[in-house]
């Protein structure tokens, strides 16, 4: 494998602009480093979008680098320990193992799990996915199907394609957040690079609302802020569609633009204002004054994040913030939401007629009535096919399945029973502990990147090669190398072109993947920075959409509508923090601790600051208590990403399962609170 000239000459400080892969925002950076050390990392005050501004968790990126738990060599559990082994030995291992598997047990019993490491290393995922293609197993899954899926669920259903992913015009007047908190979080699909300053300018130039049962960071900084019931945004925006379709749809735009409209006015029918309020728990007047607003501002943009993608309501509070988008004209607009084509993906000059959407595939054998969405199967299903004897080697790249699948008992002993379990990671965790082979991969200061994976996210239409800041280090290395050679080893060649991997680099695969950009790999190689096109670009959307328009009553939708239930009286919500990103803990300094409303700890008898156990159907979770007022009566609040009180404690990995995406309900599962004893 060939890093490039020059690795060996460097021996004074330097400085390469990069981009962050800590979260689909991809702020510009400057890194700076000494030799293979590097020193720290500040925000690019040229990048187009995050224009200088980087959290706490992309600062952090030298200590990630250089963190004391660095997987630096390849690993192989032998009398039950993991030793350290040479590459050769440790792929011949791992390949005739996945040779033998596929002989006796068929493709599906290699399944691939790909974490937010591989969404965001762009070159491992494409030989990834040309390796799963390779072996023929359809055991693909992803922590898409975890916290996000309903989104392309919605996409797809109503706009006719899983990759339109609505995005907030920097001029909408009205910005609806529901369920996110982009201060912390910068937004889940949609980024939000600078999201103190873009919210402040939302607020300013118009009006900013939150729907969050709790006030949080971003709350603060909104014009208004309302706290319904956990799960019950769909309600409020139901009523919100009834009383515009009553007086103030754009009924030129939906002519033009929209079918189902009768069937999506007959859905909301139901929730009227005295209807929603009980439902949601809000007043009446609330939610009044929310439907002026959007009356006054005509068009309305929306961002949602995991309080709504993990709720039982999730699919149709997408569907229905979709919903209010078309109603008001906001889609495709300016002073709306617009869908970025890609600066790589080139959605907008793509010739090919918009086909059908295809129904959801077959489910996975030990539980046939989850859905497969876009080539996958929903990740909650793992365990149960490991337990059937279907799923007998895992591949998992990027992500720590101990810590992030619902049921954390249940994984950890279902992992354990597997044949092989292949981990290519960057720092040990929960799930490379328990590993028969531990890949050490790089990390995304040690190899050269484009923003593949979140092409389609961003908040305007650019993209940025990136150098590697410094070549990796000990052993470790990037992961289509290691793939590539898997592959070979089972007689395939999964590099673009038939490339030898001995004598392939970074630039070799992504060149592969730049071929449909909006300009050659070698500009944006030599650029300096970002490159970007256009800031937002409009107009093109109907021309992919099914027969050219949006379907704002899909059947499915309009059915769960009806059938959703009111959340029990006490519920967990999900809440991130500032300086870790799942379970990776980037920064010192967030503290684990349960949020309650004062009067709902003391009327279990727990203490301010006092420990507390929170229960649930599936099991417990203790930790310190803060009363916090911001926070909505019958909700609590239990940070996600600690290992020893991991959330995924209390959620059922075999029960109050999304019927429509198949993804586990972290939010919304009914608990109880009572003191530590």
């Amino acid at each position: 494998m060939n890093y490039g000239p020059g690795w060996g000459d460097v021996v004074s400080a330097h400085t390469v602009r990069s981009y962050c892969r800590i979260c689909l925002a991809g702020c510009g950076i400057l890194v700076t480093a000494d030799g293979e050390q590097v020193l720290r990392v500040e925000g690019d005050p040229d990048h187009p979008s995050s224009a200088g501004y980087t959290c706490a968790k992309g600062r952090a990126l030298p200590a990630l680098h250089h963190h004391p738990d660095r997987l630096e060599r390849p690993l192989i559990r032998q009398h039950g320990h993991l030793a350290p082994v040479s590459w050769d030995f440790c792929l011949d291992d791992i390949a005739a193992r996945l040779h033998d598997i596929i002989d006796e047990h068929g493709p599906d019993a290699v399944g691939f799990f790909y974490g937010n490491g591989a969404f965001v290393d762009s070159a491992g995922n494409v030989v990834a996915n040309s390796l799963l293609a390779a072996l023929g197993t359809r055991s693909k899954y992803s922590d898409w199907t975890i916290d996000g899926v309903c989104k392309p669920v919605v996409a797809e259903a109503v706009g006719g394609s899983f990759l339109l992913f609505p995005i907030v015009d920097d001029s909408c007047p009205l910005v609806l957040l529901i369920g996110c908190n982009p201060v912390v979080s910068h937004g889940h699909t949609a980024a939000v690079t600078n999201p103190v300053v873009f919210l402040r300018d939302a607020a300013d130039r118009g009006e900013l609302w939150v729907l969050d049962p709790r006030r949080t960071e971003s709350a603060r900084l909104a014009t208004r802020h309302l706290a319904p019931r956990p799960g019950m945004d769909h309600v409020v925006l139901a009523y919100a569609i009834r009383e515009l379709l009553i007086d103030g749809a754009d009924r030129a735009y939906l002519s033009e633009m929209a079918v189902g409209v009768e069937q999506l006015q007959a859905a909301v029918e139901p929730f009227t204002a005295d209807r929603a309020a009980e439902l949601s728990g809000l007043e009446v007047a609330d939610l009044v004054e929310l439907v002026a607003a959007i009356r006054r501002a005509k068009r309305v943009g929306f961002i949602t994040g995991t309080g709504v993608a993990m709720a039982p309501s999730g699919p149709v509070t997408e569907w229905l913030a979709w919903a209010l988008a078309i109603v008001t004209g906001s889609f495709d607009r300016q002073g709306g939401m617009w869908f970025n084509p890609g600066f790589l993906t080139g959605l907008d000059r793509r010739t090919r007629r918009p086909q059908p959407p295809p129904p959801p595939g077959a489910g996975p054998d030990s539980w046939p009535e989850l859905p497969a969405n876009f080539g996958e199967l929903p990740a909650v299903a793992i365990p149960g096919e490991i337990e059937s004897g279907n799923l007998r080697a895992l591949i998992v790249l990027g992500g720590n399945l101990v810590g992030c699948l619902p049921d954390t008992t249940r994984v950890s002993a279902s992992l354990r029973q597997l044949d092989l379990l292949v981990t290519c990671d960057i720092i040990a965790g929960d799930t490379t502990a328990i590993a028969t082979h531990v890949l050490p991969s790089a990390d995304q200061l040690e190899r050269a990147d484009l923003p593949a994976g979140i092409d389609l996210t961003m908040t305007g239409v650019f993209s940025q090669y990136t150098a590697a800041v410094v070549p990796p280090a000990v052993e470790r290395r990037p992961m289509w190398w290691l793939l590539a050679q898997i592959g070979r080893r089972l007689g395939h060649d999964v590099l673009p072109g038939g490339l030898d991997p001995d004598v392939t680099t970074d630039d070799d695969v992504l060149a592969y993947m730049a071929r449909k950009a909006r300009c050659s790999f070698e500009e944006l190689r030599t650029h300096d920075g970002a490159l970007q096109s256009e800031p937002a670009v409009y107009g093109w959307v109907g021309d992919v959409l099914l027969d050219g328009h949006f379907d704002v009553a899909p059947t499915a939708f309009v059915d769960r509508l009806a059938a959703l239930d009111v959340p029990e009286s006490l519920v967990l919500i999900p809440r991130r923090q500032v300086r870790h990103m799942n379970s990776v803990h980037y920064r010192d300094g967030d503290r684990f601790e349960i949020l309650v409303h004062p009067d709902d700890g003391r009327r279990a008898g727990i203490a301010d600051g006092g420990a507390m156990v929170v229960t649930s159907a599936t099991g417990t979770v203790t930790g310190p208590a803060r009363f916090d007022a911001d926070l909505r009566p019958g909700a609590v609040s239990v940070p996600h990403g600690w290992g020893a009180s991991n959330v995924n404690y209390l959620i059922s990995s075999r029960e109050n399962i999304e019927p429509l995406t198949g993804m586990p309900r972290s939010s919304g599962t009914a608990v109880t609170i009572s003191p530590a004893p």
